[in-house]
């Protein structure tokens, strides 16, 4: 169960032939209350749906948990709007082994205020799960080819143009599961919930194609799930790549067609010699 998607708004369209008044198709933007044994954690923006698969996701990379054993129950609590519907905005989770919770800023917010260093020697002392090694190996081709499955299969972007997504591929190309969100870390979140509740996790075999750039928080999600390869449409931040360097996970950016930037661990994309030159 979830809220909507997408909502309609009226809206005046300028253009060289004259005006238009309509109806604009939007993406929802909604906040989720997530509780975990009745106290407040935090509270995120998000489209409505897989609010299940964002909350392990969620969870998995605050180290909470590290399987769906770890989750007793889930479910959304009384919230109801002006008409008396329920919001299906609160969600509370109950652990099997109880966690102490705070209300805090996660610490991959971006006013966190921690400095590069304490950012990345906590990620790597609270990973469960290192880095396959070698973990698969993918051709270029078959990576260039994954932002392009992943576009085709946003169907709420088709509506809206205004959600990021997230995609778990093999390394030969299958796409086994896309998330759509307004956050791209609430895509990342989700479609890695998705691989937790599969028993997925850790993920050292599956790639993790991102719509958008690659920020630390999102390179931060790849390690705490133990996926080794992280590909982004934009561009990567430097504190992103210095994670990726500092775990092994391999950082590809700027993946656009035929061209990408590897930034670490390019043994997992399978690069011939002559394709290889120094600038």
């Amino acid at each position: 169960m979830s809220g909507r998607v997408t909502a309609r708004r009226r809206m005046l369209r300028l253009s060289p032939t004259g005006e238009i008044r309509r109806q604009d198709t939007l993406a929802v933007e909604e906040p989720l209350e997530i509780r975990v044994g009745g106290q407040p954690l935090t509270v995120t923006m998000r489209t409505p749906g897989n609010d299940i698969d964002l909350v392990h996701g969620l969870l998995l990379s605050e180290n909470m948990i590290g399987s769906p054993e770890d989750v007793v129950s889930a479910r959304y609590c009384a919230g109801t709007d002006e008409q008396g519907r329920n919001t299906y905005n609160v969600l509370d989770v109950e652990l099997r082994v109880p966690a102490r919770v705070h209300t805090r800023h996660l610490l991959t917010t971006g006013a966190c205020g921690l400095c590069g260093k304490t950012a990345l020697d906590e990620v790597r002392s609270n990973s469960r799960f290192p880095q396959p090694d070698p973990g698969p190996s993918v051709t270029p081709e078959v990576l260039a080819r994954m932002p392009l499955t992943l576009r085709e299969n946003q169907s709420v972007f088709d509506a809206t143009g205004g959600l990021h997504a997230a995609g778990l591929f093999t390394a030969d190309g299958t796409l086994l599961a896309v998330r759509e969100d307004i956050g791209r870390h609430n895509a990342v979140d989700k479609v890695i919930g998705w691989a937790v509740r599969e028993n997925r996790v850790p993920a050292a075999d599956l790639v993790l194609i991102v719509s958008g750039r690659a920020s630390f928080e999102l390179a931060q999600k790849a390690v705490m799930a133990g996926i080794p390869l992280l590909g982004a449409v934009s561009a990567p931040s430097s504190l992103a790549v210095d994670l990726a360097v500092e775990t092994g996970l391999t950082l590809v950016a700027f993946l656009r067609g035929e061209t990408m930037n590897i930034y670490s661990a390019a043994h997992r994309v399978r690069v011939t010699a002559a394709d290889t030159r120094s600038a």
